[in-house]
Parts: structure tokens; C-alpha cells; sequence
């Protein structure tokens, strides 16, 4: 009996549908389960997240945030240590056992004074507060939303290790990581995951720029400042020759420093020789050794100013951080991922609302970047800001994405983060980072060769670097504000 054509063909269709099916990874499905459950999720996510950016609570405040998060983590069966690293918002939520350990970060402080309305034009929610002009509210939530879309793989069996999410406080003014390194809480760690809200989305292999906080104080004498001012010693001459002295300085720095002041004090009333002054100071270069550099030089002219105004002054460190650690090894996977996900879909309402804010922060109205860029090469020398990652990512290898979450353009730090980060634009930048964190997160636990290349790259930069945070002994300073 003779089989017809068709038959044959119907039958070899079959023969290469399963074996397609036997060549394609194991874990792929694994990774459009993550995708699914974070989808299931969304409005959930999105949920938490207004709330985060409702509280509008800044460094070592996040008390609302903080328990927020714990609260979800703990009723999709995360266990929670709270308080970790001596800092009452920091805690750690894991689930599974063994090996590997693949840590996530998450922060959610908010910045002062940049509270604002999910509103296209400058309104702010309540006068004076705080708001995520970060996008931190987004930050935090999308961490442990990829961290629990993986512990569900875990609990059915699917996966075998541990998933571990940190909530991490106060990253916008002293840098909360720095006391959780010192407790240790990330010495077992085999892979990091990181993201931050962008206006681009893209695999993250730039460095960032090393810093150092530190506050002078002058002390003087006060005299009536008619009368008798010889016989006062001014803590705001001192202080203002100290600012003199470093804008001075700015000329003979390398193009890669900045130096940034605020004033705090330079005194109460204008009949009096000023006997206190207070000024913060910050330092950064693109390496911890060349913004070494530029710090001891402007403590000595701290020194310099009190000479000069007979005055006495004091040094006392903040804190400081870290550049980024790179690891291409890791970007490279998480770029698959991103191209696998394809690009964020917003709609019209969307494009224009991106549009109205490029409008009132004096922009480019071009809306928003769809694109998933190619990975880029790691700059020597790069730009931008600085975070208390690269302190992480000095001890432990760390993988790193950015994602849309806002305009192209856009001022960060701004009331224009803080509205996008409030409604839709943001939200679906958050849940999109999600669902790429999981992908990768799923594939440093499903892949020894991934992992061990990740961590060879990590030993080659780090050297024989032995790593000692920029942190003043004591605890964290919690109660800064009193």
C-alpha cells in the first residue's frame, strides 16, 4: 500500500514541529511564565506603586513604602528579615534554598520638595512635599514583582535555588547599601539584578561617577556686628572664602570632577558676627582614586578658609560611593531578553501627554523612546550621576537595565518624572523592567556557564581591589533631621 503525498508531507510536518520543540531551550517557557504572571499582575503592581508614590517619603523615612512592600512580599511567601544593616526601612525577602543566590535590588525614597499632580504641567500634589522625581516608586515595585514572578518557578519545582529581594532606603541622599554592605547582607550573593527608570531602554553597561559627602562646620565668635566687630571671627567669611576657594579650584580639576555645595547656615540675622556657619559639600570623578584626589584638596581648603577668618572648623564624612563595576557578560544576556520582549506599546494618549511635558520643561516635543537600544561599548570616562549600586557591585557581580519610564529629555529629578511616574507611562515601563529582570533572573539560575562567565568578568575588573566603603563608623544616621 502506497502512502499518499500528502500523508508524507502531514508526517514530515509533524517530525519537524517535535523536533523544533526537543531544540528549543528548556528555559524559555520558564521565561514566558514570568512574562504571563507579571501581566496577571499588573494592575496589582500598579496598585502598590501609587501607593508608594501617594506616601512621598524620603531617606530613612520610607516607613509607609517599606512595610508596603514587606506586605507583599510576605503574602506571596517571601520570608522577610525587617531592619537589616541597622537602617528600620532596609529588609531582605527570600524564598527558595541553596544555590544559586540571585539577588535583586529595589529602593523607594522619594526627593524633597517635588511633590506634583499625574499632570502635564507643574501642580504639585501637596505643597513643599516630597515626590519620586526618581521614579523609585516604580524602582522598588517592579524588583519584587520579578523577584516573585521567579519564586513562583521555585515553588512549583520548576527552578532550583534561591530568589532574594533587598529593599534598599535612603539611595538619594546617604546612600543606604553602604550599611548593608557592612552588615555582609550581600556577601553570598552569586548574581545581582538592577534596574533604574530612563527615558531609554537599553542593557546598562556604563560605569557611574565615584563620590564623597561631607559637611564642614566654622565656628567663630559673635559680636554686634556695628558696635564692636573686631571683636567677633566670622564663621561666614570663613565660609564664603571656603566657597571662593573651591570655584577657584573648578579651573585646575579634570573635565570628569564635579564639586557641588548646598549652604546650610551662614547665619541667623544681619547685626550679628556670625558665630556658627555649615556647609555640605560633595565631590565626584568617574574613579574613586582621581575624586580622591579632588576631596583631600578641598578639605584643604576648608582648612585654608578657617586660617584666613581666625575661625576653627570641623570635617565630618557622610558617606560616599563607589563607580560602577560593569558586567558585559550579563548585559549581553539581558539584551536577548529585551529584544525578545520587543518595545513598550503606548498609545496616542499616552505619546501626547509624553509630548505636553517635553512642552512645559522646554523640550523637544518628540515624545517617547520606543526604541530598545543596541548594546553600547563601556565608555571610559562616562557621564551622569552617581549611586550606591556601584558599592554593590564591587562585592558581588551586577547586571543592569534601564527603562522607559518617562519622555526623551526629560529633566530627571523633576516634577516631570514625578507626574509620569503617577500615571501609565510610568507604570508600563515598571512592568516591563519586570518582566525583563525575571527573564534574566531565570537565566542565571538555569545557566552554570552564564553565571560563571559573569563572575570571571567581575574577578578581571575588581582585581586585586579590596573594597572598603566610604562610611563613617556608627550607625546610619536615621535621625539626620533632628
Amino acid at each position: 500500500m502506497k502512502i499518499k503525498p500528502l500523508i508524507v508531507v502531514a508526517l514530515s510536518c509533524i517530525l519537524i514541529a517535535a523536533t523544533t520543540a526537543q531544540k528549543k531551550p528548556a528555559f524559555l517557557s520558564k521565561k514566558q511564565a514570568t512574562i504571563k504572571s507579571l501581566d496577571d499582575k499588573y494592575e496589582e503592581l500598579t496598585n502598590l506603586s501609587n501607593k508608594i508614590w501617594s506616601y512621598e517619603e524620603v531617606a530613612f523615612q520610607e516607613n509607609q513604602s517599606a512595610e508596603a512592600l514587606i506586605q507583599y512580599a510576605e503574602s506571596n511567601g517571601f520570608s522577610v528579615k525587617k531592619g537589616v544593616g541597622e537602617i528600620p526601612t532596609a529588609f531582605v525577602a527570600e524564598y527558595g534554598s541553596g544555590a544559586p543566590i540571585i539577588g535583586i535590588m529595589g529602593e523607594f525614597d522619594a526627593l524633597p520638595g517635588l511633590s506634583q499632580k499625574p499632570v502635564p504641567y507643574k501642580d504639585p500634589l501637596n505643597e513643599g512635599a516630597a515626590g519620586h522625581g526618581c521614579g523609585h516608586n516604580l524602582f522598588g515595585v517592579a524588583s519584587l514583582g520579578a523577584a516573585t514572578a521567579v519564586k513562583e518557578l521555585i515553588e512549583s519545582g520548576q527552578l532550583q535555588g534561591t530568589v532574594r529581594f533587598y529593599g534598599t532606603p535612603a539611595e538619594e541622599k546617604f546612600f543606604g547599601k553602604l550599611w548593608m554592605i557592612r552588615a555582609g547582607l550581600f556577601d553570598d550573593v552569586d548574581v545581582m539584578m538592577d534596574w533604574h527608570p530612563s527615558a531609554e531602554t537599553k542593557a546598562n553597561v556604563q560605569s557611574s561617577l565615584a563620590l564623597v559627602d561631607f559637611m564642614v562646620e566654622f565656628t567663630g565668635q559673635a559680636a554686634h556686628a556695628s558696635s564692636d566687630p573686631w571683636n567677633g571671627r566670622s564663621a561666614s567669611d570663613a565660609l564664603e572664602l571656603y566657597t571662593t576657594g573651591i570655584n577657584y579650584y573648578r579651573e585646575h580639576v579634570k573635565p570628569t570632577v564635579r564639586i557641588h555645595y548646598h549652604i546650610q547656615d551662614g547665619g541667623k540675622v544681619v547685626n550679628v558676627v556670625p558665630d556658627y556657619s555649615r556647609i555640605w559639600t560633595r565631590v565626584r570623578d568617574t574613579r574613586r582614586d582621581g575624586m580622591e584626589v579632588v576631596w583631600k584638596q578641598v578639605e584643604r581648603i576648608a582648612e585654608g578658609a578657617a586660617i584666613m577668618a581666625n575661625v576653627d572648623y570641623e570635617i565630618n564624612l557622610i558617606s560616599g560611593v563607589h563607580e560602577i563595576v560593569v558586567n558585559r557578560a550579563g548585559g549581553a544576556r539581558l539584551q536577548k531578553n529585551l529584544e525578545y520582549l520587543g518595545v513598550i506599546d503606548y498609545t496616542d494618549d499616552e505619546a501626547d501627554f509624553a509630548k505636553s511635558i517635553q512642552k512645559a520643561t522646554g523640550k523637544p516635543e518628540i515624545g517617547l523612546d520606543m526604541e530598545i537600544k543596541p548594546m553600547e561599548e563601556t565608555l571610559e570616562h562616562p557621564s551622569g550621576g552617581s549611586t550606591d549600586v556601584g558599592d554593590v557591585s564591587w562585592v558581588v557581580p551586577t547586571i543592569r537595565l534601564s527603562a522607559t519610564v518617562a519622555p526623551k529629555g526629560t529633566p530627571w529629578h523633576s516634577w516631570a518624572v514625578v507626574a509620569c511616574a503617577g500615571m501609565s507611562i510610568g507604570h508600563k515601563g515598571m512592568v516591563y523592567a519586570s518582566k525583563a529582570l525575571a527573564m534574566t533572573m531565570v537565566d542565571l539560575i538555569e545557566d552554570e556557564k552564564l553565571r560563571t562567565s559573569v563572575k570571571e568578568e567581575f574577578k578581571e575588573r575588581v582585581g586585586d581591589y579590596v573594597y572598603k566603603g566610604i562610611v563613617p563608623d556608627g550607625p546610619p544616621p536615621i535621625d539626620y533631621d533632628k
